[in-house]
């Protein structure tokens, strides 16, 4: 899917790929719930979160807590703050390390919570994303704590892009899955 340029196609991708990524989650075998998610033997897949998820709940509560963070940022335009997009004390250079904040912070909770967390989450930035024009969305610059970009590729980022690479490291997992 291509990315959206505009508001009708950024609600279509986002929930295009958020109803794949539920439709995956529901048609698992007792294999992919059960194995833990493990990529080592893939030389490619350097990144961290490669190493760092090992379940669908630390999936889902990554999902989660980016969702929490853009919910979170999207207040400047009711505040009239310049609240940075990310947790305090990191950039985008540290994002990493955030994330393992994240990962570390969601041990104790179960996948079906984490699945709840997440639906409500998507809800939620749906919600937010809907009190946006066109023109509020894609235009860069239209609000100065966006950072000369459009709040519009901050969406994206954190539905139908993180769903991708959600459904990409489901897919992955159950073809090793699959292997055995």
């Amino acid at each position: 899917m291509p990315r959206p340029k505009n508001k009708e196609e950024l609600i279509t991708a986002a929930n295009t790929n958020y109803a794949k990524l539920l439709e995956m989650i529901e048609n698992r075998t007792d294999a992919e719930k059960e194995r833990a998610y493990d990529f080592s033997a893939d030389n490619k897949k350097k990144e961290a979160h490669w190493k760092r998820d090992k379940n669908l709940r630390d999936v889902l509560m990554h999902l989660n807590e980016w969702h929490l963070l853009l919910l979170e940022w999207i207040k400047n335009r009711e505040n009239g703050s310049n609240k940075p997009f990310l947790m305090e004390g990191y950039n985008w250079k540290t994002y990493g390390a955030m994330n393992i904040v994240f990962y570390n912070r969601c041990q104790n909770i179960s996948e079906e919570e984490a699945l709840k967390r997440f639906k409500d989450s998507h809800r939620r930035v749906m919600e937010a994303l809907n009190t946006f024009s066109q023109e509020e969305l894609f235009t860069n610059t239209y609000y100065p704590w966006v950072g000369g970009s459009c709040i519009g590729s901050y969406f994206i980022s954190n539905t139908s892009s993180h769903y991708d690479w959600a459904i990409k490291k489901m897919k992955l997992h159950k073809k090793n899955c699959m292997k055995e």
